[in-house]
């Protein structure tokens, strides 16, 4: 491998590119763009993209694509040659301000909630000057965002700018009301730490629910799995090794700040986590990490599994969240300081965060609703679906003396003393790390543990933007005009954490007791994408959004209409699969090994008729009494899904039937299927075992 320090960055059309390539005037004005959100003139559109097309064929390039991220859960791009035919019959390499600026794909088929007819095609995707474009594959990409042609939004994108830029414009108002004069903007930044499981791809290839659902839809346990939790934080193997050099390697190049890697808790589970950067450019980084992770385990023979749960019985893939809040001068806004008890700042904006939260509990809860996620939230390997929040020991306390008007009393960060003489001596953190709270203080950021693995994190940050945005807002007009400014603010902050400290628990998250204690508190307890979808069109989430001018209320809905739909059709998926693999191969190898098992007895028999025959025939009797209630409970699983297509046209309808009879009777199939697989022979059974999968790397 070349030196980090020359290869990092060498594919992106970062600053030091756009500053060695652009005339000093045109730099400048698109870093006013990129810094401080103003309109870029079309002039100096045509510099830069003129600028971008060579340093693009210089590096071999010969298209360019607008890469955007349409409602589909994946990003979507479409290749332009830069070629241009002379009168002379030969051709010229060019790109002009308004191919980069504006691409026209087909819109018609991307989801749109109903807001666009499929003869309705024409859509745009805009470039977004904050996010570098890069080059893969001899393409250069070039990240945009994606509207209609009557400019409904169509993708995560757009919302998240929008958000960051709402947010930027009331914490800049609050902080300048606080003395802060020099902040000019305000922004969020973004860690998104990503799960995921390594197979081996001859494995892969022969399950069919793999292929097609990114799950395993049966089986049975193996004789080990991460009961020892040996694999958490152990020696990577070579072959797992190789694969993370090499993705390492590939993001780097790309700019991408791959920082930790390491196995995760179950088998062939591993994770990899970046240095943070702003909401919309993680989201970009998080999104190409996923589609590079992909490629280059197919390099090595491996395949990246992104699903939040591809097998049964071990713990899933999720993807934390770090959200932080930073201004242009420096200054991280959740930091509390030395003396938090006098960071009457630090104390405003946690406020507006313990308030978000608590008000939009449910919007928290519906950004990770997926039907992988599904299998995750509340299994005692993710956060439960509850949505609190954690502070800590010491912000706790400090919560608890701001409430009561007590006197705070920090525990400092006492030494921890290691007892070996040749070890140094260290000061512990001042509060322990909560792994089972979905949205826990950090130090000087909150993680969000609940996103699944394959999670698009635009969508939890731009909400999470708004909904602060929003108490900061209020924050502001209260404070506006007070005359006495400090006696106001210590007001505000006592009465908003008053109000809303229902949502802060310290404790065990996965304990009974706290799914009783949070049905005492009023805290929302949606167990399924159903459940917690249902609560985006209420009226306080949609006048959310409208009010801060996000998303329109037609925007929400369409929305609300496409992920339901998208739960559904994949349960669907996941449905037919199963009864594809059951009538197909199951039952035809369950039958042939115990016809086996019956030529066997009789052989034996026809040898001597003494010879006992019990083993056989407990077998047979256990595996003959399982295959019909298999059978049985295939034929109910098809007429479900024949029943589902009977139903009113009703997305949320649809939906809540899925998840409560067809997908029960998956798992009643699955139980029956993979007990059958614990009594078959392995030269029977069709399909890999657990074992194999897991454990072949």
């Amino acid at each position: 491998m070349a030196k980090v320090t020359e290869i990092f960055g060498s594919m992106v059309f970062n600053d030091r590119k756009m500053q060695e390539r652009l005339p000093h005037s045109t730099y400048k004005a698109l870093k006013k763009t990129i810094k401080n959100g103003e309109p870029l003139d079309i002039s100096v559109a045509n510099a830069v993209a003129n600028a971008m097309k060579d340093w693009a064929v210089e590096m071999g390039c010969t298209h360019y694509t607008h890469w955007f991220q349409p409602m589909t859960g994946v990003t979507a791009e479409k290749h332009d040659s830069f070629i241009c035919p002379t009168s002379e019959g030969e051709i010229i390499m060019e790109f002009s301000g308004k191919e980069l600026i504006k691409g026209e794909p087909d819109a018609s088929s991307f989801p749109s909630g109903g807001i666009r007819a499929t003869f309705e095609a024409r859509g745009y995707t805009t470039w977004d000057p904050t996010s570098p474009a890069f080059i893969r594959d001899k393409t250069l990409y070039i990240p945009t965002a994606f509207c209609s042609y009557t400019g409904e939004v169509l993708d995560k994108k757009t919302p998240l700018l929008r958000s960051m830029e709402r947010l930027s414009n009331v914490a800049v108002k609050l902080l300048h009301l606080l003395g802060k004069k020099d902040v000019t903007r305000v922004t969020t930044t973004v860690g998104p730490e990503q799960e995921y499981f390594l197979i081996d791809k001859t494995m892969y290839d022969k399950r069919p629910d793999l292929i097609y659902t990114g799950r395993t839809l049966f089986g049975a346990p193996a004789p080990k799995g991460q009961e020892l939790e040996d694999h958490y934080f152990g020696s990577i193997k070579t072959r797992v090794s190789d694969f993370m050099n090499d993705l390492d390697e590939q993001l780097w190049k790309l700019g991408i700040l791959a920082k930790t890697k390491h196995n995760e808790v179950a088998p062939s589970q591993h994770e990899l986590a970046p240095v943070f950067t702003t909401s919309n450019i993680a989201t970009d980084h998080n999104e190409l990490t996923m589609e590079v992770m992909k490629k280059t385990a197919e390099k090595h023979g491996l395949v990246c599994l992104l699903h939040e749960k591809p097998f049964a019985g071990v713990n899933g893939s999720g993807k934390h969240n770090n959200w932080s809040i930073s201004t242009n001068t420096g200054e991280n806004l959740l930091d509390p300081g030395k003396h938090p008890e006098d960071n009457l700042q630090f104390q405003l904006f946690l406020a507006a965060v313990v308030k978000a939260v608590h008000e939009y509990q449910d919007l928290l809860r519906l950004t990770v609703a997926s039907a992988g996620n599904d299998h995750r939230l509340g299994a005692n390997e993710a956060p439960p679906a509850i949505i609190s929040m954690y502070l800590g020991d010491d912000l706790g306390a400090l919560v608890d003396s701001v409430i009561n008007g007590t006197k705070f009393t920090s525990s400092g960060k006492p030494d921890m003393l290691t007892g070996v003489d040749v070890l140094p001596d260290f000061k512990k953190d001042t509060s322990d790390r909560n792994r089972t709270s979905p949205f826990a203080f950090t130090g000087n950021k909150f993680e969000f543990r609940a996103l699944g693995s394959s999670l698009n994190i635009a969508c939890p940050n731009y909400m999470l933007n708004t909904m602060v945005a929003e108490e900061l807002s209020q924050f502001y007009d209260e404070l506006k005009d007070s005359q006495d400014l400090e006696t106001a603010l210590k007001e505000l902050i006592k009465r908003t954490f008053t109000e809303h400290q229902n949502i802060i628990f310290n404790g065990d998250n996965y304990s009974d007791e706290w799914v009783a204690e949070a049905e005492r508190r009023g805290l929302c307890n949606y167990r399924s994408l159903p459940e917690a979808m249902a609560h985006y069109v209420d009226r306080k989430n949609i006048d959310l959004f409208v009010k801060n001018g996000i998303v329109s209320e037609a925007e929400i809905r369409a929305r609300y209409e496409i992920e339901l739909e998208h739960y559904y059709k994949q349960l669907r998926i996941e449905a037919l699969t199963m009864v594809d693999m059951a009538e197909k191969n199951i039952t035809p190898a369950v039958i042939a090994f115990i016809n086996k098992l019956s030529d066997a007895a009789s052989a034996k028999k026809s040898l001597n008729s003494s010879y006992s025959i019990y083993a056989e025939t407990k077998l047979i009797e256990k595996l003959s009494d399982e295959l019909e209630a298999f059978v049985k409970k295939t034929d109910e699983l098809k007429v479900s899904i024949d029943k589902a297509a009977d139903l009113e046209n009703d997305n949320l309808t649809r939906a809540k039937y899925y998840r409560e009879t067809v997908f029960g009777l998956m798992n009643e199939l699955r139980s029956i299927g993979d007990s059958m697989e614990s009594s078959t022979s392995a030269k029977y059974w069709p399909y890999p075992s657990y074992g194999e999968i897991l454990f072949s790397v």
